[in-house]
């Protein structure tokens, strides 16, 4: 574990600069490159105020709706993993909140082990401690695989809606969320059975958080 938190990266220039690129896009040009298919990338930063605040709110109620109360890791959810692993033999699942998937997007690989888990925990303590909430989700959502060759909130609503992220209705937004369960295999633009029940479920739970406030 000294060894791990000696070698993790130094996330401080993330405060003001955005990665040119991140560990999946990587793995992503490789694997196209052995199967000798193009490389396809499509992604263009934006500030977080232009995406909409309905696939904003969306995506932190589909992926982390604690995003804002935690430190980064969900312990009881990350608990809960573990026991699984360790009892029954599965392999670890994901149990990861938005601060651990930038980390696993930016640095890492989407291995399930042990060892990458502690390495994922050590990078979102970091995140935590020196990123604000507000940029760890615009980085976040500006990263995050949306299909291939598609990166971050702004691709994906061009590639599948044909407008810009700040304009995303709140079903465009919900359909966007919802494919974050599998991004690679669910097409937000002709969303089948299953992604239309994400969506709904996710639009019930928007409308029961905002009926509270």
């Amino acid at each position: 574990m000294a060894y791990v938190w000696f070698v993790t990266p130094d996330v401080r220039p993330l405060r003001r600069e955005n990665p040119k690129t991140t560990a999946f896009m990587t793995m992503r040009a490789d694997e196209a490159r052995a199967q000798h298919q193009p490389v396809h990338v499509r992604q263009q930063w934006v500030s977080l105020d232009r995406v909409s605040p309905h696939l904003r709110q969306a995506v932190l109620i589909g992926e982390d709706a604690a995003f804002y109360q935690h430190a980064g890791v969900d312990w009881d959810e990350l608990h809960d993993a573990i026991l699984d692993t360790v009892e029954r033999g599965e392999p670890l699942r994901g149990a990861s909140t938005i601060t651990q998937q930038l980390a696993k997007n930016v640095y890492l690989s989407p291995a399930r082990n042990p060892y990458r888990k502690v390495e994922e925990l050590f990078i979102t303590r970091r995140l935590e401690a020196e990123l604000s909430k507000h940029r760890i989700l615009e980085l976040y959502l500006n990263v995050v695989e949306w299909g291939d060759g598609i990166w971050g909130a702004e691709a994906a609503a061009q590639t599948y809606f044909h407008e810009s992220a700040a304009n995303l209705s709140e079903d465009e937004s919900a359909l966007l969320a919802a494919a974050l369960m599998n991004p690679r295999r669910y097409n937000p633009a002709h969303p089948n059975a299953t992604l239309l029940g994400r969506q709904a479920f996710l639009l019930n739970r928007i409308a029961a958080v905002n009926a509270k406030h």
